[in-house]
C-alpha cells in the first residue's frame, strides 16, 4: 500500500507549509464553526472551511511544481514578516518593564530609555532630533 502511495505522489508538489497553514486554518473555522448559532454564518463558516480544504488537496496533488513552489515563497515570505512583527511586540511588551519606548517625532525611530529617570532630553540616534519626554 505505502509503494502504491509512493508511485502516485511521484512527480506532484506534495505538502508544504503554506499547505500545512491552510489545512489549520480549516481546522480552526471547524472548531469556530461548532460555536455559533446564526445559520448563515455557520453556512459561511463550513464553505470557506471547504473551500480551504479542496484548495489545500489541490495543491498537494498539484504536478505543477514551480507554480506551488512560488506560491509558498510568496506564503513565507508574507509569513516571515508576521513572525518578525509579532516577534518585536513581544520584545516590547518584555522590555516596558524597565524600560520606556518612544518614536522619535521627526523620523519615527523607535527609542528606548530606562524608566525611573525623570524628564530627560531624548537625542534620536539617526536624525538627531532632540526631544523631552519622562522615563
Amino acid at each position: 500500500m505505502r509503494e502504491k502511495i509512493a508511485r502516485f505522489m511521484q512527480g506532484r508538489y506534495g505538502v508544504d507549509q503554506f499547505s500545512n497553514f491552510l489545512v489549520m486554518a480549516a481546522v480552526v473555522l471547524m472548531v469556530l464553526e461548532m460555536f455559533i448559532r446564526i445559520p448563515l454564518v455557520r453556512m459561511i463558516f463550513n464553505t470557506v472551511t471547504l473551500v480551504l480544504i479542496v484548495y489545500a488537496y489541490v495543491r498537494i496533488l498539484s504536478k505543477n511544481i514551480n507554480k506551488r513552489y512560488a506560491e509558498n515563497e510568496t506564503f513565507m515570505r508574507y509569513y516571515g514578516r508576521f513572525k518578525n512583527f509579532a516577534a518585536r511586540k513581544k520584545a516590547h511588551m518584555v522590555q516596558r518593564r524597565t524600560h520606556h519606548i518612544y518614536k522619535c517625532p521627526n523620523c519615527k525611530q523607535s527609542i528606548r530609555v530606562p524608566k525611573g529617570k525623570g524628564r530627560i532630553a531624548i537625542t534620536c540616534p539617526r536624525c538627531k532630533t532632540e526631544f523631552i519626554k519622562r522615563s
